[in-house]
């Protein structure tokens, strides 16, 4: 895989930002993969044409209905002091800790992490929420969060 170091990631500062900084060892994990790389991933694993979210085709997995089994509220739990993801969420998701994640904001921005960082810390991946789908490797539970403030809960069928 190839990785951008985080201190040269255009969005470096949602993890250091000084109201929910995230520590040394866990920066570490948070691994931001260059735009070829992440171009590459998307079309494997959300969408062959679209660049992003908003334009998904009728074709892709995350526009279809049927691929998702429930939304739930993500925006009150991260207004919350509680660092926890929403129920719902960690319900759906039975991954252990070390599975490899990763947080698709876009076609050319992709982060990888492993599923107990990203716990740990999803209040700073959603700093953006323009419709960013997290996947698993080689799992078929995702997530699509919404800027309304609500989640998608499903399967991806590829």
């Amino acid at each position: 895989m190839a990785y951008l170091p985080l201190d040269e990631y255009q969005r470096k500062w949602i993890f250091t930002h000084q109201s929910m900084p995230v520590s040394e060892q866990d920066l570490i994990h948070i691994k931001p993969i260059t735009q070829q790389r992440a171009a590459h991933l998307w079309m494997e694993n959300i969408s062959k044409q679209s660049p992003d979210a908003e334009r998904l085709s009728s074709s892709d997995w995350p526009s279809k209905a049927s691929n998702w089994s429930d939304e739930v509220d993500w925006s009150a739990a991260w207004e919350a002091d509680d660092p926890e993801l929403p129920a719902e969420i960690l319900e759906h998701i039975d991954w252990q800790d070390d599975v490899t994640v990763y947080f698709c904001y876009e076609k050319y921005n992709i982060i990888e992490t492993k599923w107990s960082i990203f716990k740990k810390h999803w209040k700073n991946f959603l700093f953006f929420d323009d419709g960013p789908i997290l996947i698993g490797r080689r799992r078929t539970e995702a997530l699509w969060f919404n800027t309304n403030g609500t989640v998608k809960i499903g399967q991806r069928i590829l």
